[in-house]
């Protein structure tokens, strides 16, 4: 493997335990549409993809529903979820180490609106170089655009990259990208390097 110069990270499942604050969001969309609760399959879907993609899934093919589910979301405060995050062990220290070794850090995510207030809340701003949300891109993940706009804002090459993610998404971002990808707590998704702990990853940069 090449010298690794930056880690980018997925925010949902790998900086953050978010099941039960995505779970909550969407249960709560589910019942203002009128549809019924979010069941375990479906929140394992949201749970990875763009808010756009999950109030489509969502909506089970239903324009109206669709659209109704839109314009409620635009008139929710995200940072009541906020609240239900919860930071995944060792992550700071780890992300401080990285930051000592001169390893750039950013943060590549399909949330959207909601992104800032969770940098905010958790201070976590001085963490990262560069945050990129599907706002940002055209096409959000696993389209290797986000990663691209990474690599070209620091002037890696893909050797230079590895990409911690816990969902299949993730695993086909890095493979579209064409940067070495390690699997967070999923074995399901591992393809080659595996960690459990955040701390593990100082060990293969």
């Amino acid at each position: 493997m090449n010298t690794i110069r930056c880690v980018i990270y997925d925010c949902d499942g790998v900086l953050f335990d978010s099941l039960e604050a995505n779970g909550r969001l969407y249960s709560d969309l589910c019942v203002a549409i009128g549809r019924p609760s979010l069941s375990q399959e479906e929140l394992q879907y949201v749970h990875c993809h763009t808010v756009y993609e999950a109030v489509h899934f969502l909506s089970r093919n239903d324009s109206e529903v669709e659209e109704k589910a839109k314009n409620l979301l635009k008139q929710i405060d995200l940072r009541k979820y906020v609240k239900y995050l919860k930071m995944e062990a060792h992550l700071l220290e780890t992300l401080s180490r990285l930051k000592e070794k001169g390893i750039l850090r950013a943060v590549d995510t399909n949330r959207t609106t909601s992104m800032p207030y969770i940098m905010e809340d958790f201070k976590l701003w001085p963490y990262f170089e560069m945050v990129v949300t599907a706002l940002d891109v055209k096409n959000p993940k696993p389209h290797p655009e986000s990663v691209e706009k990474i690599l070209e804002a620091f002037r890696l090459q893909k050797g230079e990259v590895i990409f911690v993610g816990d969902s299949q998404v993730d695993q086909q971002t890095a493979k579209s990208s064409g940067v070495q990808f390690v699997a967070y707590k999923n074995r399901e998704v591992a393809n080659g390097l595996f960690i459990e702990d955040h701390l593990d990853l100082l060990k293969i940069v």
